[in-house]
């Protein structure tokens, strides 16, 4: 007897899970009036719970009822020097999978714009209210001391950014499988950086001090404004191929420099901690002089990140000079904040603060009398 032929039938299905997202701003007024609540106290979406929970009210996603937990002190005793922030399923005997992201929203700038989290670099948590998986968040959040940068008429901002998952049953469908050939990753920013050395190609050097640079005319003219009128400008000089900077030091010059070919600020990590927040300053005015604004914003980004009692008047008058209001308003805030006046004032960049710049004191003032009103 010959073999029966088998019979071969193919089908195709397929799920595609959607997901429901929602942002929640969570605005805290006279966020100085918060401080001291004790490790472990929460602020719950706009009211106080002291020791016991008192029920606020909630924001809607994915069919699920949502909450803002903010800890000014800490939620445990090894995060007292920071706040912690905390999401929770509110929707009692529910359980929901969920994408989540919780960010300080910064007044003085407009806010960058959010991206969702690519799903294969993070995992989807599992929100459940009826046991201990019903919250998830951050103890340490973030330092309470670098919190008060994003303080701005002593109100603070939290933005929640949520995506609740729903799986759902797979359909018929038809299935094209297909191969795509991905493109190496780009080189330019490393073809750019190896030029930052390389004498070969130069039309122009630059003498800092004892030292000289070699550097491209026309990739400084793409970078730097300052550059681009010195070099192409109606009174450029062509015949000049070596020029000297004064008032700058050789270090500063080669960070400009690692900027303008690497688009990011040097790595500085060799400095000790006074050396590093010196060598930010003389970048940012490095900077301004070049007018390379975006590496003066992350040089004032960096400041606002170091500010302490001994050298936050010297930083207030760096930004005064070079109208950096970011970082003025974060340094004025620093002051304000804390009773860290005492401290400033006798500081060495204070005296020099109230002759250089005497009308910042003014605005010390005012915001200080502003704070106390809320």
């Amino acid at each position: 007897m010959s073999a029966s032929r088998a019979q071969r039938t193919m089908s195709a299905s397929a799920c595609a899970p959607e997901t429901a997202q929602g942002t929640h701003l969570f605005k805290i007024d006279g966020y100085s009036l918060c401080r001291g609540l004790g490790v472990g106290k929460s602020i719950q979406s706009a009211v106080f719970r002291v020791g016991k929970s008192i029920q606020s009210a909630v924001f809607r996603v994915g069919g699920h009822d949502w909450c803002v937990y903010f800890y000014p002190d800490g939620i445990r005793e090894d995060s007292k020097d920071y706040v912690s922030v905390f999401l929770e399923l509110k929707t009692q005997n529910a359980e929901a999978r969920a994408l989540y992201h919780l960010r300080v929203v910064d007044q003085a700038w407009p806010p960058p714009p959010f991206t969702w989290p690519i799903p294969s670099q993070y995992e989807p948590l599992v929100f459940n209210s009826t046991d201990d998986d019903r919250c998830w968040g951050y103890t340490h959040f973030m330092r309470k001391t670098k919190l008060w940068s994003y303080v701005l008429e002593d109100t603070l901002i939290l933005e929640c950014n949520l995506a609740v998952i729903e799986l759902k049953d797979a359909q018929e469908a038809n299935v094209k499988i297909s191969f795509e050939a991905q493109a190496p990753l780009s080189e330019l920013v490393h073809n750019l950086s190896s030029l930052l050395e390389a004498t070969e190609g130069s039309d122009v050097s630059f003498k800092v001090k004892e030292e000289v640079f070699p550097a491209h005319k026309i990739i400084l003219a793409m970078r730097s404004p300052v550059f681009k009128v010195k070099f192409y400008g109606s009174m450029r000089d062509e015949s000049s191929r070596s020029i000297t900077v004064e008032d700058m030091q050789p270090a500063v010059f080669r960070g400009l420099l690692h900027f303008i070919y690497t688009d990011s600020l040097p790595p500085l990590d060799y400095l000790d901690d006074d050396e590093y927040e010196e060598m930010v300053r003389h970048l940012l005015v490095a900077a301004d002089r070049y007018a390379m604004e975006r590496m003066k914003y992350m040089c004032e980004i960096k400041l606002c990140e170091l500010l302490h009692t001994g050298t936050v008047a010297t930083t207030l008058a760096l930004a005064d000079q070079h109208h950096c209001s970011k970082l003025k308003d974060a340094c004025i805030g620093f002051i304000n904040s804390s009773n860290r006046m005492v401290g400033v004032m006798e500081s060495k960049g204070y005296e020099s603060l109230k002759r250089t710049c005497p009308f910042v004191i003014a605005d010390i003032l005012e915001k200080a009398v502003k704070t106390r009103r809320i």
